[in-house]
């Protein structure tokens, strides 16, 4: 969430942010902002002199009781009596005032980057660069749906069956296709540094509020109500957990981590052609990477996180354009973002396979997780990022239709050591 020091301080820059987000209201939200914490403050001051007061009492009572002045002390005492007595009651109204101005903060977005493009949806996106070749298909190319059937390599029929719609089966050549992308995606990590973990899928509460998930998407998380949990949209939410309450030494970062695990999504209310096959799915598969860094660091950080993602895409042969979405069509807690987007050459259309962001310090603030600084000691809030590298069903999908030819389909090179065979057919099926 934003500071009240960036709030009050920076107020102009804070409400012409949401409004190139296209957050509703943002003047009056910034304002309720500033109110509560007005009124939290001066609940504070008032507890502070009743403390004050009742101090200077208690040491009367002492006093007047050796001089024998009973009638006084007693006197004193009921001050110090009622004066609890509104201490307690300021307290409760404090307790409440901050939950209160904790709740509204917890519904204003992140400020974008003043880098961030104008806009007010996914039309707006600017393509900042272009890489890989539009492979030239014949007319009679198939969608990965209709591979996936004729090569027997993903059953959608039978995760409806045991599940439901948008929770495939791969089989065989398919599941160690799919094992060996996860392999690849994740040896392509740790070669740039990052250390692998492997998270639960599983959080509780706390930590889908510290990532923003909670309150902000909770219909489209998977809830175990009994237990209060939630299985995790992304790795990014445990991973970046982690570090939930915790203060690092300036030294040790950027902090650099990556995980594969299972996601799930409820996408309630997704329909029409943007579903069909691996396009949208309940459950799938992510490599992602995440950093903690210095507010000074970040962008640089950022840049290598993209350099990253970009370097894959490139290995796997795969035409890609990257965007820098505009205010209108960011996530609430992202500062910036830029998604890559792969080439579907039998759908004719681009999918995206990534968003990788700079939440700045919103998140930070929602963990609490700060930094020492190395020169005075002093603590401030960290910066994070995340980004998928990368998730598999659109990938996938852009492999299939993209390298279809009369002898199979065709592996990309990279990925050859890591699954054992150069061609997806019916030859030699396992």
């Amino acid at each position: 969430m934003l500071t009240l020091k960036l709030i009050k301080e920076e107020t102009e820059r804070v409400v012409k942010g949401l409004q190139k987000k296209h957050f509703p209201n943002a003047q009056e939200a910034i304002d309720k902002a500033i109110e509560l914490d007005k009124e939290r403050r001066d609940a504070q001051t008032r507890l502070d002199a009743i403390l004050a007061e009742s101090k200077k009492y208690a040491a009367q009572i002492g006093l007047l009781m050796k001089q024998g002045k009973k009638q006084e002390a007693e006197q004193a005492k009921e001050e110090v009596a009622k004066l609890k007595a509104e201490s307690n009651t300021l307290q409760g109204k404090m307790k409440d005032a901050e939950q209160t101005l904790i709740t509204h903060l917890c519904t204003i977005p992140n400020i974008p980057n003043e880098d961030v493009p104008e806009g007010a949806s996914a039309d707006d996106n600017v393509v900042v660069k272009e890489g890989g070749v539009i492979p030239q298909l014949p007319e009679d190319a198939l969608p990965h749906w209709e591979l996936a059937k004729k090569y027997n390599l993903i059953d959608f029929d039978l995760g409806a069956k045991v599940t439901g719609a948008g929770f495939p089966f791969y089989i065989g050549k398919m599941a160690r296709f799919q094992r060996a992308l996860e392999a690849f995606f994740l040896e392509e990590a740790r070669k740039s540094g990052y250390l692998e973990v492997q998270p639960p899928y599983l959080v509780n509460r706390d930590s889908g509020y510290g990532t923003g998930q909670l309150p902000d998407k909770e219909g489209q998380m998977y809830h175990c109500e009994v237990d209060d949990l939630y299985l995790i949209p992304t790795a990014e939410v445990p991973v970046t957990n982690i570090f939930r309450d915790v203060i690092l030494d300036e030294k040790d970062l950027p902090i650099k981590r990556c995980a594969y695990s299972g996601c799930f999504r409820r996408e309630a209310g997704a329909y029409g052609k943007d579903v069909r096959g691996l396009n949208r799915l309940h459950e799938f598969d992510k490599v992602e990477i995440v950093r903690i860094d210095t507010p000074e660091h970040s962008y640089e950080s950022l840049k290598e996180m993209l350099d990253h993602v970009e370097s894959l895409l490139i290995k796997l042969e795969l035409p890609y354009h990257i965007l820098k979405l505009c205010g209108g069509d960011m996530s609430f807690t992202s500062a910036i973002c830029y998604d890559f987007e792969v080439w579907s050459a039998a759908q004719k259309r681009w999918l995206e396979v990534s968003s990788t962001s700079n939440f700045e310090s919103y998140q930070a603030n929602r963990l609490k997780c700060r930094y020492r600084r190395t020169a005075d000691k002093k603590t401030e809030l960290c910066h994070t990022l995340n980004g998928s590298a990368l998730a598999l069903p659109r990938i996938v999908a852009a492999i299939l239709e993209n390298n279809q030819t009369p002898e199979g389909i065709r592996v990309p090179k990279a990925l050859v050591p890591y699954c054992g065979f150069e061609y997806i057919n019916d030859k030699n099926f396992e």
